[in-house]
């Protein structure tokens, strides 16, 4: 793809952009509505397409279009709603001494053209229609997603359902581009061009920063929102190891759903030494043994996967516990998983790297002090998780205040995999894990990602949008003059 086509794409979606952000909240909520339910009345023939593409499993595929579809809908009834932009009032008080105070009235706008790159483990829900676009339409931005080429006919025939729902709605023509394009060059030039606004990605650490660092070095920078994966710690204190026989099987089968390809795959898991340790490694063995290696999304993970893997147990003080049935296909990922001592592991970064695919290192600590070092050699997080007793639970206050600075959602008792879709979730924690921990890449808080404030001061109420006029004809939660109300402005 020329230079010449890329500037053409950003001229259209910017022209776009100006008039898909006045556009209102209910006619946004249709468009996306309408993406939601066209996706769904064609998930057979999207199924039939992806399973050729990833090796992805039918049942996996229609949850995966369901959660797509969801969130659509999710970010649809938030916009017609309209409470999500934040609308604050302060009204003048011109008689204040010494200086009078003006009328301030604030609220989220969108921010422009956004980019997004397709991810190659989530063919739809972060993908094309998926969480990055569906927020950044919520938004008021208009999209460009550049496809991943490991999946590039499911996401074309999602990108044909958008533009026809952009034309069945009456949205801007360009709001939303679909580049098929699969050149690292065509890229670069989508991040640097001036009128892209922001960027978000979903991918490898390498990739992440990548993009992060292209859009720093621009004339005029702008946020890149790449969420590059995590080694996920899973602690397992001592008690719990005893007296949760099931405890083993859960976390196998944690890291072993679908073929460990989740950011949220618990790659690390910290064991405190106690009576039950030897045959909770036994179970987690014996579990990971009778699991069956399977195909990965495509021979490049599985490669990436057997190297990274290798690479990891032939670390000093590293031995494998246990493996599946090892198989001749190159294309399949055999689980495994092996232990370090936290001294070897503390010293050793290399073991701090996630190995993208089912395996898991436990990393067994002689005391709490000892635990507390290990996971401080670790950087930032995603997730992390605490499996312990409702009494000794209470003993790791600390512990749980330190892991907090650590990850963006602290799971207790529960395995990582598995996001939950909707306002409360985090998915999003310090760097590396992500470029900026202050947002969430999930959840129907994601369109705050692609606004921004704006402030009207003094500002003639026929100038001002529906948000903030005083007679709040939309009916939405303001705060007006410190106070949350639904009122009119007197």
């Amino acid at each position: 793809m020329e230079q010449q086509q890329i500037d053409t794409i950003l001229q259209q979606a910017a022209a776009a952009f100006d008039r898909y952000r006045w556009v209102t909240g209910a006619g946004k909520a249709a468009f996306l509505f309408k993406i939601a339910d066209d996706i769904a009345a064609i998930t057979d023939e999207l199924v039939a397409l992806a399973q050729a593409e990833t090796n992805l499993p039918e049942a996996r595929l229609r949850g995966e279009i369901g959660r797509t579809t969801n969130q659509l809908r999710e970010f649809s009834a938030l916009v017609d709603q309209g409470t999500w932009v934040q609308a604050t009032i302060d009204t003048a008080l011109p008689e204040r001494k010494p200086l009078p105070k003006p009328d301030l009235r604030k609220m989220q706008v969108p921010i422009g053209p956004v980019v997004v790159f397709g991810a190659s483990n989530f063919p739809f829900a972060f993908s094309t229609a998926g969480g990055d676009t569906a927020s950044a339409l919520a938004a008021g931005c208009s999209v460009i997603v550049k496809s991943h080429p490991a999946h590039p006919r499911t996401s074309a025939r999602v990108a044909a359902v958008i533009g026809a729902a952009v034309n069945a709605t009456g949205m801007p023509q360009h709001v939303f581009q679909h580049i098929e394009d699969s050149s690292i060059e065509v890229g670069q030039q989508l991040v640097r061009h001036p009128l892209t606004q922001a960027v978000a990605f979903t991918g490898s650490q390498q990739g992440g920063m990548a993009l992060y660092h292209l859009a720093a070095q621009r004339p005029n920078p702008i946020p890149v929102f790449a969420e590059m994966g995590s080694v996920n710690p899973v602690i397992v204190l001592p008690e719990i190891m005893k007296t949760h026989a099931a405890l083993p099987a859960t976390l196998a089968a944690s890291i072993v759903q679908g073929v460990g390809q989740f950011c949220t795959n618990p790659g690390l898991l910290f064991a405190l030494r106690g009576d039950g340790l030897g045959n909770f490694l036994t179970a987690l063995g014996n579990a990971i043994h009778g699991s069956a290696p399977a195909k990965m999304l495509h021979p490049g993970i599985a490669r990436n996967y057997s190297i990274k893997k290798a690479h990891a147990t032939a670390q000093a003080g590293v031995s494998v516990v246990a493996t599946a049935m090892d198989t001749d296909d190159d294309t399949q990922g055999v689980p495994a998983v092996a232990r370090v001592h936290a001294r070897d592991f503390i010293r050793n970064p290399a073991l701090h790297e996630e190995v993208f695919g089912p395996f898991s290192l436990v990393v067994t600590c002689d005391n709490a002090d000892e635990l507390g070092d290990a996971l401080a050699a670790l950087p930032g997080q995603l997730t992390t998780s605490l499996f312990g007793t409702a009494d000794e639970l209470k003993h790791y206050t600390n512990l749980v205040l330190a892991l907090q600075k650590q990850c963006g959602r602290m799971i207790f008792n529960g395995v990582p995999t598995g996001v939950e879709v909707c306002k409360a979730m985090q998915h999003g924690g310090p760097f590396p894990a992500t470029t900026d921990a202050r947002f969430t890449s999930v959840g129907t808080d994601a369109l705050y990602r692609f606004v921004r404030p704006f402030c009207y001061q003094d500002a003639p109420e026929a100038l001002l949008p529906a948000e903030l006029r005083n007679a709040n004809p939309l009916q939405i939660l303001r705060c007006v003059n410190n106070r949350w109300t639904t009122d009119d402005v007197a």
